[in-house]
């Protein structure tokens, strides 16, 4: 499970507006919310980037 929807809405970003920041499709970036797809890791570290975020918050740190 990832938190990308979390971070996104966190920023107040939808997610055409993440798409476009980061170079990818509005259904990317909601295949990747609901864990039908697995980005690379080129992509994960521009969505940390663009969440404001690091990897390990992003994809693999549990919630508590």
């Amino acid at each position: 499970m990832n938190r990308v929807r979390q971070f996104r809405k966190k920023q107040q970003l939808s997610q055409f507006e993440l798409a476009k920041e980061i170079g990818v499709a509005r259904q990317t970036i909601s295949l990747i919310e609901s864990d039908k797809y697995n980005p690379s890791l080129d992509l994960c570290c521009r969505l940390a980037t663009a969440l404001k975020t690091d990897l390990n918050s992003l994809f693999w740190e549990k919630s508590k």
